[in-house]
């Protein structure tokens, strides 16, 4: 039983995304179309916070299934710096709950001057970001009461990942896809992993992956910090020896995120120096065997969601509510 609204709202996911899918297959089918007969030179993300971590996934999951160059917008060149970029024959995906912050919006509206194609992924129908954009992409989250995302969060990553299989018409992806609830849903009801007494004493740790596990392991961090008050940081784990793999020699706890991709073994095996110079782990995994590997870091993230709320409680916060924060930012 769940014992914090954040807790409630993640178990809530499968069923959410499974009427999202449903909803939305005969936009993204027309969308992916579109895509397929006027392929754009490149992609560009826009969002702040959570949705800026989708974006890292989108990056990873677009370049490797489509081969199209993707990066992420820096709102304010548009909104404090007001700035056109050369956008013709762009793909820009807006990414964000609310839809409302005045820096996410001037870069839509400026992307869409500027030539691009526009489509927002947004929880609220009635945002204005409708206003702006040429296509709106509804994620069915449903109210969100719980500051720190979850449900929403998954629903973005799920319709990134319906946008991708119905771009390239993969159809191992798209079989994939048909099965995501219930694959959540056995997350869901999987065991635990992440469990307090593996934090108990943390106030430090890095959560590192590889391609589209690196995507989610910035949004494990994200919620690490806020929700536990524990300093936490995300690397590809390639770019974690580049510098940073020094502070292991302190004993630096580790939380690995091992995704079952193309990635798989070089990730394993620097996770295997990581633990041969002192640091600690803390294993998470895929919790159902034979997922999809594009689709595997959505399962891992929904059981992370579910112990992560656990482990605030244990230290004596509410989840719910974090100290300092509320629920829709809107910056400039």
């Amino acid at each position: 039983m769940a014992t914090t609204i954040m807790e409630a709202e993640a178990r809530e996911a499968p069923a959410r995304i499974a009427e999202q899918l449903q909803n939305n297959a005969g936009n993204m089918a027309r969308l992916g179309e579109r895509l397929r007969g006027q392929p754009p030179r490149f992609v560009m993300i826009v969002g702040r916070g959570s949705s800026d971590h989708a974006g890292v996934f989108a990056k990873y999951l677009i370049e490797i299934e489509t081969g199209t160059p993707t990066f992420a917008a820096a709102p304010s060149v548009s909104s404090v710096y007001g700035r056109k970029l050369k956008l013709d024959d762009a793909l820009v995906l807006v990414i964000s709950q609310s839809g409302r912050s005045p820096d996410i919006l001037a870069q839509a509206r400026m992307a869409r001057e500027c030539g691009a194609y526009t489509v927002a992924l947004v929880n609220d129908e009635q945002a204005p970001i409708k206003e702006v954009v040429d296509q709106v992409i509804p994620l069915k989250a449903g109210p969100e009461k719980a500051v720190a995302a979850t449900k929403s969060y998954l629903a973005t990553l799920s319709a990134i990942l319906q946008l991708v299989a119905y771009w390239t018409e993969d159809k191992a992806l798209k079989q994939a896809l048909d099965k995501l609830p219930e694959t959540l849903e056995a997350a869901v009801n999987a065991d635990i992993q992440l469990r307090p007494e593996d934090l108990a004493a943390v106030q430090n740790l890095v959560v590192l992956g590889r391609g589209p596990g690196y995507g989610i392991t910035r949004e494990l961090a994200l919620k690490l910090k806020e929700v536990c008050n524990i300093h936490a940081e995300s690397f590809s784990s390639a770019e974690f020896l580049h510098g940073p793999v020094t502070l292991v020699e302190g004993k630096l706890t580790v939380v690995n995120v091992p995704i079952e991709d193309e990635s798989f073994r070089c990730h394993s095996e620097q996770i295997d120096d990581i633990v041969r110079r002192g640091g600690t782990l803390v294993n998470l995994h895929v919790p159902r065997k034979g997922v999809h590997p594009r689709v595997a870091p959505l399962a891992l993230l929904q059981r992370f969601y579910i112990d992560v709320a656990h482990v605030a409680v244990s230290r004596g916060i509410n989840p719910d509510e974090p100290a300092g924060l509320k629920k829709v930012t809107q910056t400039v």
